[in-house]
C-alpha cells in the first residue's frame, strides 16, 4: 500500500514537473523566482495598506540577500527602483523616492569613443595623440608652449625606443606639425630637443627595470655561484 501511494506521489511530481522553458521570464535573475513570485503576489493585492506592507517587507528581503551592499550610496534608492522594475512597473505603492519609468530604463548609453590609431606614426602611441589634440584647445602662451615642448621630447624618445640610432628635431617638428592637422608649427622654431645619447641612455635605463611576470632579475654578483657541472654517476664496487 505505501509502496502504491509513494509511486502515485512520484508520478503526480513527475507530471506536474514544472521546466525553466515554461516559466516567465525573470526580470532580474539574481533575485531568483521566488523574490520574483512574492512581488507578482504583493502587485495582486487590491489593498492598498496591505499592498504597502508587502513592499516593505520585500525590501527588506532584497536588502538582506546584498548584505555587502548596504555602505553603497543611495542603497534603498536601488532596492526601489529594482523593486519597482521587478514588477514590470505595475505595483502600486507609495515609494520614499521617485518612481523610474519604463522609458529611463530604455534608453540606451552613447558609443564609446574608441581611439584612432595612426599607422604611419604608430610608434608614438595614442597617448601622444591625445596630448597634441589637449594642446590644440589650448590659448597661445607660455602654458602651452611648455606643453608642445614636452610633447615634443616625448615623441623623440618614443621615435629612439623604435628606432635606436639618432634622429633630427626637424623630423620630430615635421611630424608634431602633421599630427596636429598644421596647428602646432616648430618648424621655424630655435627650441632644440634633448639630446639624442641622453634619451638613448634613458630609455636602456628603464629596459632593463621591466623583466617578465613571475622571473626574478638577474644580477651579475662575483658572490654568485652557478649550479656547477653535475657530478658523473659512479659506480659502487663494493655492492655484490
Amino acid at each position: 500500500m505505501i509502496e502504491k501511494y509513494k509511486k502515485e506521489v512520484a508520478n503526480d511530481v513527475v507530471f506536474n514537473l514544472e521546466y525553466n522553458s515554461e516559466r516567465q521570464r525573470l526580470i532580474i535573475p539574481e533575485y531568483g523566482r521566488h523574490l520574483q513570485k512574492l512581488i507578482d503576489q504583493a502587485t495582486a493585492i487590491e489593498d492598498d495598506e496591505t499592498r504597502n506592507k508587502a513592499a516593505k517587507y520585500i525590501i527588506q528581503v532584497m536588502g538582506s540577500l546584498n548584505p555587502h551592499l548596504r555602505d553603497v550610496p543611495d542603497f534603498q534608492h536601488k532596492l526601489w527602483d529594482q523593486l519597482f522594475i521587478m514588477s514590470d512597473f505595475k505595483l502600486n505603492v507609495d515609494s520614499p523616492y521617485p518612481i523610474p519609468s519604463r522609458d529611463v530604463l530604455q534608453l540606451k548609453p552613447d558609443v564609446l569613443q574608441y581611439p584612432q590609431n595612426f599607422p604611419k606614426y604608430r610608434f608614438y602611441g595614442n597617448n601622444i595623440k591625445y596630448m597634441i589634440d589637449v594642446a590644440n584647445k589650448w590659448e597661445d602662451g607660455e602654458m602651452k608652449n611648455a606643453l608642445v615642448l614636452v610633447i615634443a621630447n616625448h615623441m623623440k624618445k618614443s621615435y629612439l625606443s623604435w628606432n635606436k640610432d639618432t634622429v633630427k628635431d626637424d623630423v620630430i617638428f615635421e611630424h608634431l606639425f602633421e599630427l596636429s592637422g598644421g596647428k602646432i608649427n616648430l618648424l621655424q622654431s630655435t627650441e632644440e630637443l634633448l639630446n639624442t645619447t641622453d634619451l638613448l641612455r634613458t630609455n636602456k635605463r628603464m629596459s632593463n627595470k621591466i623583466t617578465p611576470a613571475g622571473q626574478p632579475k638577474i644580477q651579475n654578483n662575483k658572490n654568485n655561484k652557478g649550479p656547477g657541472k653535475p657530478k658523473p654517476f659512479q659506480k659502487n664496487n663494493n655492492q655484490k
